[in-house]
């Protein structure tokens, strides 16, 4: 196939070497520059090649198919394409819009406003925690050390911590004060529990072995399923909520403007 002669389209250019046909549907030489990466071998370019061809033939063999068995009006997709075409057209404006109008800086009062008015909206569907944890080779001499750093309200010691960790750690989160699931934590450090209510209420500090691996882990805070979410592990979420609200009216706004404007030109005529 790849040797066949070159031919030209309606418009008499050529289109390179056929490849493939598929009743009156033909594949080119030039359709397949695009399919191949760049710095391919020549035995992984044949193939990429035939795989290709493959699949294009595949595809039109259904599609003559599907062109025998249905009817014109059934194959008028005119419409559909129409208001596809529309619907891409007025996200596109409105993206523009958004991005020369909107502004995207939020207030902390803003977004500890809409907390405090939209509390119930954001009780937790999983435990959550703010927690530090270390991962070390159980053989290391440095384990005593920084267990004995990270239980430590010592800031020097708690820079220390640090500098241990850089050095010798295999995984470590510490002084980040960031939330997450309890469920994530469990995928990192295998704690074992069956309660974890009753668990986060009488465990601050975690101390867990297995045959290679010594992990600590420290809890800062906690809150629990069903309870209400903090406010720092909600403010990113509040934010974009915001955000997403100006947008919405920025375009409300701007589409009820557009249509009294029209009404009072010579632009819309409603019968």
């Amino acid at each position: 196939m790849l040797i066949m002669s070159a031919c030209t389209d309606r418009n008499g250019a050529s289109e390179g070497n056929i490849l493939a046909r598929v009743g009156d549907y033909y594949l080119y030489e030039n359709d397949l520059k695009g399919a191949l990466p760049q710095n391919i071998t020549a035995k992984d370019s044949l193939t990429v090649a035939k795989n290709f061809i493959n699949t294009w033939v595949r595809e039109k063999l259904l599609l003559v198919q599907a062109e025998k068995n249905l009817t014109p009006e059934q194959m008028n997709f005119d419409k559909q394409i129409e208001t596809y075409r529309n619907s891409l057209i007025i996200y596109q404006y409105e993206a523009l819009l958004i991005s020369q109008q909107i502004d995207n800086d939020v207030a902390e009062s803003e977004i500890e406003d809409y907390y405090e008015k939209n509390k119930d909206n954001f009780k937790l569907r999983q435990s959550i925690v703010n927690a530090d944890y270390v991962i070390i080779d159980i053989n290391s001499p440095h384990v005593k050390k920084i267990k004995t750093f990270l239980q430590s309200t010592n800031m020097n010691l708690v820079d220390s911590l640090e500098t241990y960790c850089e050095l010798y750690a295999e995984r470590y989160l510490i002084n980040q004060h960031q939330w997450m699931s309890f469920n994530e934590l469990l995928n990192i450090v295998p704690i074992q529990t069956s309660n974890q209510e009753s668990f986060l209420l009488n465990n601050r500090f975690v101390e867990i072995s297995d045959d290679s691996k010594q992990y600590f882990v420290k809890f800062l805070d906690y809150s629990i399923k069903d309870e209400i979410s903090p406010l720092t592990f909600e403010r990113e979420n509040i934010k974009n909520i915001i955000l997403n609200k100006r947008k919405i009216e920025l375009i409300n706004k701007m589409q009820n403007q557009l249509f009294e404007d029209a009404l009072n030109s010579d632009i819309v005529e409603i019968y």
